[in-house]
């Protein structure tokens, strides 16, 4: 089973067990590896949430990845090919100190999903920087 909007785009249940590896890999490069790996762990415990392409684009301060760029347009064939995209790994940012959240893995998915539509409800699982 999986989400579907009515862009047609698919969706695991859970994020693959790549995903995590590929967000501490991501994350060790803001934060010492133990606080990485913490975010990780909160990550793998959080619940599936859903929010817009757009909003995670702009909650991230990230700009949209063109359709022609080799990840993106790989994610985009899935689509196409009705195959389900893995759900995206967040951090939260802090808006009172202006530290945008980070897409610790998935950008490339939210950028094919935005492309799609950019209102496609993506799930997501977030976590909380330490603090």
């Amino acid at each position: 089973m999986s989400d579907s909007g009515k862009d047609g785009v698919l969706w695991l249940l859970e994020p693959e067990a790549k995903d995590y590896p590929a967000a501490a890999d991501y994350l060790s490069l803001l934060a010492p590896d133990d606080v990485a790996a913490a975010i990780v762990a909160s990550l793998q415990a959080a619940p599936i949430q859903h929010r817009k392409a757009k909003d995670i684009l702009r909650a991230a301060r990230l700009a949209l990845l063109p359709a022609d760029n080799a990840h993106v347009a790989s994610d985009l064939k899935k689509v196409r090919d009705g195959r389900k995209l893995s759900p995206i790994l967040m951090v939260r940012g802090d808006l009172a100190k202006g530290i945008p959240a980070q897409i610790a893995d998935g950008y490339h998915r939210v950028c094919a999903s935005y492309l799609t539509d950019e209102n496609t409800d993506i799930p997501l699982k977030l976590a909380d920087a330490p603090r």
